[in-house]
């Protein structure tokens, strides 16, 4: 059975926090969460976007010389898609862009992603994530608590060289909560390193994008619940 190392908001290690094996302990199946991303991004688009074509644009109703004896080439409307102000050929045109993905799918590209997390030790837990009031400063100050950073390389510019671990650099971090918080959605909506989900409504793309994951034990139980179902 996974296990995760345990936190509290201080930032001290109080234990280790066991993970079911059918959730966050299979082999992560790329091509499948490769595909529930590619789907995931294709139902967010809203195909609105929308050109004219020569039967839309305004004017053009009248032939703009005669047929012959002009020494111009034949031109029946100044709509026309060659002309300038004319119409579009092969424009896009309002359409869904949704693509059907089954429960069984998600769900195991939900396991495979998160499976994936904690094998690479990027997922760590949190007892609780609770908040008295509306405050920004107070989750950075929790967040900086827990091993987040990691160390980056940086060039020295005098020296046209590279340094290590000289910078540490926030991750991208998915908070996920056992449910809705509003104090902890506002508090966290200004940072922009860090996206808060509610156990067990994530998707593949949210997980993967994290550098770390910060889980509640209390989502758990819920994510779970869902994914075995």
């Amino acid at each position: 059975m996974p296990s995760i190392p345990l936190f509290n908001q201080e930032g001290k290690e109080v234990g280790a926090l066991s993970l079911p094996e059918a959730v966050f302990g299979v082999e992560p199946n790329v091509a499948l969460m490769h595909q529930a991303v590619i789907t995931e991004e294709a139902n967010s688009r809203q195909g609105t976007a929308d050109t004219k074509t020569r039967g839309e644009v305004r004017g053009g109703g009248r032939k703009p010389w005669k047929q012959k004896g002009t020494g111009h080439a034949r031109q029946g409307s100044t709509r026309a898609p060659h002309w300038r102000h004319g119409g579009v050929v092969f424009g896009p045109h309002p359409r869904s862009y949704s693509k059907d993905f089954p429960k069984k799918m998600r769900r195991g590209a939900l396991c495979s992603a998160l499976s994936a997390k904690v094998k690479d030790s990027e997922v760590i837990g949190i007892e609780m994530f609770k908040l008295d009031s509306i405050k920004t400063k107070e989750v950075t100050t929790i967040l900086g608590r827990l091993p987040l950073s990691r160390e980056v390389k940086v060039k020295n510019r005098q020296r046209d060289e590279l340094v290590e671990g000289v910078k540490q650099a926030p991750h991208r971090v998915l908070i996920i909560l056992p449910a809705y918080d509003e104090t902890v959605l506002k508090s966290c909506r200004n940072i922009p390193h860090v996206t808060v989900r509610y156990a067990p409504n994530f998707s593949v793309r949210d997980v993967i994008v994290a550098g770390r994951v910060v889980l509640a034990q209390g989502a758990v139980h819920k994510i779970e619940e869902v994914l075995t179902r």
